[in-house]
């Protein structure tokens, strides 16, 4: 059973980023979990193991560069963790 998967990651918006660790090439691209969850399934592993052997990068195949592991950046969904955060939080302006 994985971690975490591809359904929870949905479920918490966050943003999941490919990364060529090829020094020469350094590209990134935001996968589309939805598009993933189609092809996978909702229970499939969104951590780097479960990801890491389905992912090469493109531009370094076509360019013949040697083969390099890609890794992943997960990003929160921040402005939904600070709205739960300031839903009680309100200003006030008084002078001091």
């Amino acid at each position: 059973m994985p971690l975490k998967t591809l359904a929870d990651t949905l479920a918490a918006r966050e943003s999941v980023h490919v990364n060529c660790s090829h020094p020469m090439c350094c590209r990134s691209t935001k996968l589309n979990i939805q598009a993933l969850i189609d092809r996978l399934g909702p229970g499939h592993g969104s951590m780097h193991e479960d990801l890491v052997g389905l992912f090469v990068c493109s531009h370094c195949k076509a360019a013949g560069r040697d083969h390099r592991a890609v890794f992943f950046t997960c990003i929160p969904d921040y402005e939904g963790v600070n709205a739960k955060r300031n839903h009680d939080w309100k200003p006030t302006f008084e002078r001091r």
